[in-house]
Parts: C-alpha cells; structure tokens; sequence
C-alpha cells in the first residue's frame, strides 16, 4: 500500500508540474515577435473588392519575398490590408484555390474569413487573429501567434494563448496540424461554389463568397472571458 501511494504521488506531482509548465508556455512564455510588415497593419482591408482576386502569373513578388504576418498583441484593431497583396506566385502543385472573402451560412453563422494563398503560402485573417502558414522572408513555416481570445487580464495587460499550426494539402484538403507535424485540427475544402470549415470543437461550418467586408466586422469584437486577476 505504501508503494502504492507513493507512485500516486508521484504521478500526480508530474502531472501538475506537465501541467504548470504547459500553462507557463502557453501564456506567460515570450510573445511571437510581431513581423507583420506595419504598412498591412495601419492600412485597412474594408474597402477591397474580394471578388477580383489578384492574377497569380508570377509578375510580382513570391512567397518567400514577403514577412511572416502574426497577430499583434491579442488581436488586431481592425481589419488590416492583405499579407500577400504583393504576391503573384503561382499556386504550388496540389493546392485548391480557395482565396476570397467568406460568410458562414451554417455552422458558426455570420463567422466571416478572408483566406490568401500564393505559391505553397496560405493567410487566414479573422475575428482579430492572422494565422500565415508557408514560406516567408521572416520565420519559420508554421504559423507563429496567438488564438486572439483573452481568457485573463493582470493590470492591463491581456493574456491570450499562443499557437502554432503548419498546413498540407491532401487530396484537395487543407489540413491545419498542430506545431506542423501534430494531430489536425482544422481542415478547410471547397464544396462546389462553398468553403467548409471544420474546427476542432466539432463544428463544421459552410461559408460563401462575398466581395466586400461586412462593417460589423470592420472592427473585432472582443473575446474571451477575461478574467480580472491581481486587480
């Protein structure tokens, strides 16, 4: 019996100490370096028609050309111009194209993405998060921010938990996996003129097209519960 508790103890000492150093890293280690290039964040992505997507014909910039976007802080102030504007790589060899403005018509409802792709690079920007995955000029392959919802705040700061997620097609889906090489948690597919989100909560959203931002969303709405601690 007494061998028997203490490899309880043990067990239990490990998993609280997995646990604090899970939470440490997740909200307390070092924010991303913000590497979005400033001229994408002060400018505004409102007025874009979405339905003119820009020629991929190679003219312009590539993929590797252009500075990682990230999320600044947790969460942008507004929606901000496109990372890859500049960007005419043509699509690498087994990607969908699924660039444009999209609105949740089932699902999360309402949810509103603008998805960019060139070359083997894709940049989902919403609800205040930009999550850049591919080849860039400034980090690594998988995207490198925060999930954007603020679950406490000590003075004023806010505390949002850190992501990374790398992407892959396979056989016409885009499959989000955890640090790049985890399990996916994400997958993103074309179903006829509509896009399907399926999130790791279990939700699998249809989004159509739109061309313009909708003004609601101009600005983020807040998120998370932002719990008071040490107030």
């Amino acid at each position: 019996m007494t061998h028997l508790l203490r490899w309880i103890t043990r067990l239990t000492a490990a998993i609280a100490a997995l646990f604090l150093a899970l939470f440490w890293l997740v909200f307390f280690s070092a924010r991303p370096p913000l590497t979005t290039d400033s001229a994408t964040l002060t400018g505004s992505g409102s007025g874009i028609n979405y339905c003119e997507l820009p020629a991929l014909d190679g003219s312009g910039k590539r993929a590797v050309d252009i500075p990682k976007g990230n999320t600044p802080g947790c969460g942008y102030t507004h929606f901000p111009l496109p990372i890859l504007r500049e960007c005419t790589e043509p699509l690498a060899d087994g990607s969908e194209d699924i660039r444009g403005l999209w609105r949740g018509i089932s699902g999360k409802v309402g949810h509103v993405e603008r998805v960019e792709q060139c070359g083997d690079r894709i940049v989902v920007t919403s609800n205040g998060i930009i999550h850049d995955m591919g080849p860039n000029l400034s980090g690594g392959l998988t995207s490198n921010d925060t999930e954007g919802m603020v679950i406490f705040t000590i003075g004023e700061r806010e505390y949002c938990p850190r992501t990374s997620a790398g992407v892959t097609w396979e056989e016409g889906v885009l499959n989000f996996r955890v640090l790049g090489w985890g399990p996916v948690v994400v997958k993103r597919y074309l179903d006829g003129e509509h896009l399907i989100w399926e999130y790791a909560d279990g939700t699998t959203t249809r989004m159509e097209r739109l061309c313009t931002l909708p003004a609601a969303h101009i600005k983020p709405q807040p998120r998370g519960p932002r719990y008071v601690l040490f107030n």
